[in-house]
């Protein structure tokens, strides 16, 4: 399409702005999607860390994060002395908040029991707990406020001290910390309370046999990936609406900015496009000339888009760590999809000012 070629890079510049245009647009999309997956991927890092494929919760709790889960006494004895359960590691789950440097700060208190696990899967400095009032907490929390290992800080009215700093343990709303299941039985206070039990089935015994074996009064049985499911729903109740309209308002920047230029050039070369159409070539012929204007833009727009979208995530994680960016490479399939879509419209409106342009015209002072 020797015309399209032509007519797309006599003006260097609104083709660079053309290019432009579509470049920031599939980079926010990319951003706000790699964005979205971080949010699910922390709200179940934990659990994905976690052994265990069945999880025992309070009657009624169906996630981890969401609510405060309080089991019945004697459910961690009980779910013991189930056949088929191998392993079991009981941990308290609280959100709790200190203060540093005049700013409260909210994170995700885990208690467990060494011995059956269910403590931090990647420690960078210092070492877990290993009596009560001692803690691990996330190293980007520890950065941002300034706290290092041996510092003591508040927690629930009682001071505790920093022996460790763990890697991918923060999240949208905070951060997971770590303390013996004393430490939290103690600072509640409750003697014997248990929020979650995570089983292991024995070997023979599937998760969902384990499941449907599991008769335990006053509590709620799940797959683990039940659990992670529900996380990311509740989740998505909170982003995906704000998320999906701005993924929207990028796409229709995108193809304003596209069908903007691609009209100005067709409208600027009417004269030639009359002359194609008066020796005989059809609208679709022309037709096939806009839009070949359009996906050129777009194609290189859409991979300079991904480029920056890449950059941009490195950037933003550098710059607050707290915030996980994902891009996935189904979603960078999708996107590059989109920008043909994208592509396509932008090419309607010049497509019919084509369609109905008059052979005649060419030949008018």
């Amino acid at each position: 399409m020797l015309l399209a070629r032509r007519n797309l890079f006599r003006d260097r510049t609104r083709f660079l702005l053309s290019v432009l245009g579509v470049a920031v647009s599939v980079g926010m999309i990319l951003l706000l999607a790699g964005y979205r997956s971080g949010v699910y991927a922390q709200s179940s890092a934990y659990l994905d860390n976690t052994p265990g494929t069945v999880v025992v919760a309070d009657r009624g709790i169906r996630d981890f994060l969401g609510t405060s889960s309080a089991l019945p006494p004697g459910a961690e004895e009980a779910a013991r002395g189930t056949a088929g359960v191998e392993r079991v590691i009981p941990v308290i789950s609280q959100f709790v908040i200190f203060e540093r440097h005049d700013r409260k700060v909210g994170f995700l208190l885990i208690g467990y029991d060494p011995a059956a696990g269910g403590g931090p899967w990647r420690l960078v400095s210092g070492r877990e707990p290993r009596t009560d009032g001692e803690l691990v907490i996330d190293r980007t929390t520890a950065r941002q406020h300034e706290i290092a290992v041996g510092d003591r800080i508040s927690l629930l009215e009682r001071e505790a001290t920093v022996v460790g700093l763990s890697d991918e343990t923060t999240f949208w709303a905070g951060s997971v910390a770590f303390a013996r299941i004393t430490t939290l039985e103690s600072l509640l206070p409750a003697p014997g309370l248990r929020s979650f039990l995570l089983l292991s089935p024995a070997a023979g015994v599937s998760p969902e046999a384990l499941r449907d074996r599991l008769d335990i009064a006053g509590t709620e049985v799940l797959l683990k990936a039940e659990v992670v499911a529900n996380d990311r729903k509740l989740m998505a109740r909170v982003y995906d609406a704000p998320i999906g309209l701005m993924v929207g308002i990028a796409f229709f920047v995108g193809v304003l900015v596209v069908g903007l230029v691609i009209y100005t050039a067709t409208v600027e070369r009417r004269r030639e496009y009359g002359a194609v159409k008066a020796i005989g070539a059809r609208n679709r012929t022309l037709y096939g000339v806009v839009a070949t204007q359009a996906l050129i833009a777009t194609a290189v727009g859409a991979v300079v888009g991904v480029a920056l979208a890449y950059g941009g995530a490195a950037a933003l994680m550098g710059w607050r760590p707290q915030f996980l960016v994902e891009i996935e490479p189904a979603a960078v399939g999708v996107v590059l999809a989109s920008s043909l879509l994208m592509a396509l419209l932008a090419a309607l409106i010049p497509a019919r000012s084509i369609a109905r342009l008059e052979p005649a015209e060419v030949f008018r002072g």
